[in-house]
C-alpha cells in the first residue's frame, strides 16, 4: 500500500492564540514559530494579518525568519484582508499560503451574513481567485460547514476547486459534529470532487473540542480521505479549544495497526519542548493528566501498575515517553559554570540568542546559582522563556519587604522604577499596603505605586525543576477593566518575589498593549 502523508497545519499562532488571555507579542510569536519548525508541521498559520499592526508584523516577520513550513496567514474573502494577508507573506515567497474563508452554514447565512447561496458562491470564488493572483497555494475554508448542507457544501468545493484553490478546509467551527457524521460528510466531498481523488487538491478538517470530540473526528476524517488536519500545540484555542496536535499525531503513530499506510512528518521528540514553550508563552497551563504532554501521562501509582512497568514497560505503556520528548534532564550546570557553558546548553536546548541576550540571561544565571546549587535545564528554559515574555517596561521592581505571619497582618512594601522618567516625574516610587496575605499586599502595593487596579482572574504557581530550592514559576491572569485579560509571568526562588514579578509583568503589558482592530465579521472558520 503506498503510504498516504497527511499534512499538519498547525494554527496555534492564531486560532489558538485567539484564546481569551493567550495574547502574545511578537517575539513570543517568533520564538514559537520557530520551535514549530524544529517539530516538523508542514504549516504554521501565522496569524490574521488585517485584524491589527501587530499581527500584520508577526505574520511578515515569520515569514522572513522562519524557514521550512508553509508559512499561512488568514483573510475573510474581502479585498482588503486578502491584499494584507498577500503583502504580509511576501517573505515566504512560493512557501507562502493565502487562507481565505467564508461562512456557508444556514445559521450564518441568514443571521450573520444575511445572503443567499448565489451571493455566499460569488463570494468565495472571488475570494479564492484574488487571492491566487497573489500566490500558487491558496485555501478556501467554508466557516460552519459542519452545519452547511451538504450539497450546497459540494457546491461550494467544487467552485473553489475550480477557481484555483488547493486545500479546502472543512471547519467544525462550534464542535457540533461527531465522529461517524463527519467522516461520512468528508467522504461525501470526496467522491463529489474529482479533485480531491486525484490529489489536484486536499480535504483538511479544522475541528473544535466543544463536545471532546475535535481528536476523533479528525481522525474519522482521516479514514475518510481528508489528507490535511489543522490543530494546535496543547489543544488550545477559543472556547473549548482544538485539535490537540500531540494526540492526532502519535495516535497515528502509535495505532499504526489501525491507521494503517497513514504517515505524517512531524518530529515526535520535539512534542514535549513545544507543548512546554507554548504553554508558557500563551500562559495556559497543561493539566496534569493531559494525554501526551501532562505531567501524569506516564506516571503510574498503581502498585500493580508499578510491577508491570518494571517487568515489561509495554504492560502499562502503550508509547515510549522519550519518543515524545519526556525523558531525564542532562548534568545540571552550577554558579560556577561559565558564559560558554551556558551558551552551549542552550543551543542543545535549541535556543539561539543574540550577545545582548545572553548578557541580561548569564547575569540571571548567576543570580539564581547564588541561591540554588544546581540550575537544571527546566531552570534554564523557564529564565530564556523569561526573557522570551519580557515587554516594553513601564515599570520595573526595585525593592520588595513583606512582613507576613498568622498572628501579623499582612504588608508589604515595594519600590519601584519607572522606566524613561521625564525630568518632572519622580523615577523611583515607594509605598507599602496590607492585604489577605503577603501576595496580595504586594499586589496592591503595585497598583497604589502605578495607578492600574487589576483584578486577579487566575493564578499559577508550578516548580519548575526539582528540589526544596526549585524555581518558582507564577502565572497571574489580570483584568484591569477593558474586557481583555492581560497574562503576566514572573520567575524566582522567592515565590513572593515571582507573583510580584509576574503582576508587574502584566501591569507593563497592559500599560503597553496597543489597540487592536477586531473584523466585523467573525475571527475564524
Amino acid at each position: 500500500m503506498k503510504p498516504e502523508r497527511i499534512l499538519i497545519f498547525d494554527t496555534t499562532l492564531r486560532d489558538g492564540e485567539q484564546c481569551p488571555g493567550a495574547s502574545m507579542n511578537l517575539r513570543e510569536k517568533l520564538e514559537v514559530a520557530r520551535q514549530l519548525a524544529r517539530l516538523q508541521v508542514d504549516v504554521i498559520e501565522a496569524g490574521f494579518p488585517v485584524i491589527s499592526e501587530g499581527d500584520f508584523a508577526a505574520v511578515q516577520t515569520i515569514a522572513r525568519q522562519v524557514r521550512g513550513p508553509r508559512i499561512a496567514g488568514l483573510a475573510r474573502c474581502v479585498p482588503r484582508d486578502i491584499d494584507a494577508a498577500a503583502e504580509a507573506l511576501k517573505p515566504a515567497g512560493k512557501r507562502a499560503r493565502i487562507h481565505v474563508f467564508l461562512a456557508t452554514s444556514k445559521i450564518h447565512r441568514e443571521f450573520k451574513l444575511g445572503k443567499a447561496r448565489d451571493e455566499i458562491l460569488r463570494l468565495a470564488v472571488e475570494g479564492v481567485k484574488r487571492a491566487r493572483g497573489y500566490v500558487e497555494d491558496v485555501e478556501f475554508s467554508p466557516e460552519d460547514a459542519s452545519r452547511t448542507e451538504p450539497d450546497f457544501l459540494i457546491e461550494v468545493c467544487r467552485a473553489v476547486v475550480a477557481a484555483g484553490a488547493t486545500t479546502v478546509n472543512i471547519p467544525d467551527t462550534v464542535g457540533w459534529a461527531v465522529p461517524d457524521q463527519f467522516g461520512a460528510l468528508i467522504g461525501q466531498l470526496h467522491e463529489a470532487v474529482p479533485e480531491f481523488q486525484s490529489g489536484q487538491a486536499v480535504i483538511s478538517v479544522h475541528c473544535h473540542n466543544d463536545l471532546g470530540l475535535a481528536v476523533a473526528n479528525s481522525l474519522a476524517a482521516i479514514r475518510a480521505g481528508a489528507r490535511q488536519v489543522e490543530c494546535t500545540v496543547n489543544g488550545i484555542g477559543e472556547r473549548a479549544g482544538n485539535t490537540a496536535l500531540e494526540e492526532v499525531v502519535m495516535a497515528l503513530r502509535t495505532r499504526r495497526d489501525f491507521f494503517r499506510g497513514y504517515t505524517c512528518g512531524v518530529n515526535p521528540r520535539e512534542i514535549v519542548k513545544s507543548s512546554r514553550l507554548v504553554a508558557r508563552m500563551s500562559g495556559l497551563m497543561v493539566q496534569r493528566n493531559k494525554a501526551i504532554v501532562g505531567e501524569n501521562a506516564f506516571a503510574h501509582s498503581a502498585g500493580i501498575h508499578q510491577d508491570g512497568i518494571l517487568k515489561k514497560r509495554e504492560t502499562y505503556e502503550i508509547m515510549d515517553p522519550r519518543e515524545v520528548g519526556w525523558g531525564q534532564t542532562e548534568l545540571p550546570l552550577t554558579k560556577h559554570s561559565g558564559r560558554a557553558a551556558v551558551a552551549a546548553r542552550l543551543r542543545h536546548l535549541g535556543y539561539e540568542l543574540a550577545a545582548r541576550d545572553l548578557d541580561t540571561l548569564f547575569t540571571r544565571f548567576k543570580q539564581i546559582g547564588d541561591k540554588k546549587k544546581f540550575v537544571y535545564d527546566d531552570d534554564l528554559t523557564a529564565l530564556v522563556e523569561g526573557l522570551i515574555t519580557e515587554v516594553p517596561e513601564t515599570w520595573t521592581l526595585e525593592y520588595l519587604h513583606v512582613t507576613s505571619g498568622n498572628q501579623t497582618v499582612p504588608t508589604a512594601t515595594v519600590r519601584l522604577r519607572k522606566v524613561g522618567a521625564r525630568k518632572d516625574e519622580t523615577a523611583v516610587v515607594q509605598d507599602a499596603s496590607i492585604g489577605d496575605g503577603p501576595v496580595d499586599a504586594a499586589l496592591r502595593a503595585i497598583d497604589r505605586l502605578t495607578g492600574t487596579q487589576g483584578r486577579l482572574l487566575d493564578y499559577s504557581l508550578r516548580a519548575v525543576s526539582q528540589g526544596m530550592d526549585a524555581l518558582g514559576e507564577v502565572t497571574a491572569k489580570v483584568d484591569f477593566g477593558n474586557g481583555e485579560p492581560v497574562v503576566g509571568r514572573g520567575a524566582s526562588t522567592d515565590v513572593i518575589e515571582a507573583s510580584a514579578r509576574a503582576y508587574l509583568n502584566a501591569v507593563n503589558r497592559h500599560l503597553g498593549q496597543q489597540n487592536r482592530r477586531p473584523p466585523a465579521n467573525g475571527r475564524q472558520p
